[in-house]
């Protein structure tokens, strides 16, 4: 169903993800700016991004903008490193309302809050050989070393719910230990799933390596860009109530269960759209 919104302000924001992941984004949201609706899409059939080329994820990224501009969304929030580092800068130039990607804020943070100027990023491979957080970090602090780490198994790992299990541990030991070695005193969880691990990583790193949530920083970002456009949804005149609706491409089933359990709403109904047709 299309809707449309005489007052901009009460149109919701589109909100989408390679698969699951960007609910933390949605969660932000959900906290932070608690008047706004969110249209979420969630790409399951076709993820993971971090493993394709940059057209495809272009590509992709393409067809879920035109099913979300179908819901007539105020703004969008690319709640995906991998398409935010490797078809954003692509796409911005196409489209009408503001469009943010969940990169740019966290490394702005990280580079403003390194004390030794000595920064860890993990994220999916396409993420790190995107090379954008090592730009985006050297705009805001050009002294800075950045050391990124491709942390593949983490999404599975996250996905199957074994956040604290012996085995995750033993996989995040690994892949954090060249990054302390290193010095890092500040590290980005740069795929939207690792929040999910902030304890086990914390429990790793210890109190001394600040973590940067990009989802948190890129929610920050939203509100003061529908402010900036006078979009934001002040919460007058609703009598609808919150109106959250989420969408995926496979697995309706397993998504639902997973928002449930992150989310501060309950999720009534994950609807499955052909988005091959988009």
């Amino acid at each position: 169903m299309e809707h449309t919104y005489k007052d901009r302000k009460y149109a919701p924001i589109g909100v989408f993800d390679s698969g699951i992941g960007g609910l933390t984004v949605a969660r932000e949201i959900m906290r932070q700016i608690p008047h706004e609706d969110i249209i979420y899409f969630g790409d399951t059939a076709r993820v993971p991004y971090g493993s394709k080329s940059k057209d495809t994820i272009i590509r992709f990224s393409r067809q879920i903008i035109r099913f979300l501009k179908t819901k007539d969304v105020k703004a969008i929030v690319v709640a995906c490193n991998t398409a935010s580092a490797q078809a954003l800068e692509d796409i911005r130039p196409e489209l009408d309302i503001p469009i943010l990607g969940v990169v740019k804020p966290g490394a702005r943070v990280a580079a403003e809050v390194t004390k030794n100027d000595k920064i860890g990023v993990i994220a999916t491979s396409s993420t790190i050989e995107s090379q954008l957080y090592n730009r985006v970090i050297h705009m805001h602090n050009p002294k800075a070393q950045v050391f990124g780490k491709a942390c593949p198994l983490f999404v599975p790992l996250v996905e199957e719910g074994w956040l604290k299990d012996p085995v995750t541990k033993e996989v995040a030991c690994r892949y954090l230990e060249p990054l302390m070695a290193s010095g890092i005193d500040t590290l980005i969880m740069g795929c939207t799933h690792f929040p999910l691990l902030r304890s086990l990583l914390r429990e790793i790193l210890g109190e001394e390596v600040m973590l940067v949530n990009p989802a948190y920083e890129t929610t920050k970002d939203l509100e003061r860009v529908l402010k900036e456009n006078g979009i934001a949804n002040d919460g007058a005149g609703r009598t609808d109530g919150q109106r959250h609706e989420f969408y995926v491409s496979d697995a309706a089933n397993k998504f639902r269960a997973f928002a449930d359990s992150i989310l501060p709403y309950g999720v009534d109904r994950t609807q499955l759209i052909d988005i091959e047709s988009y």
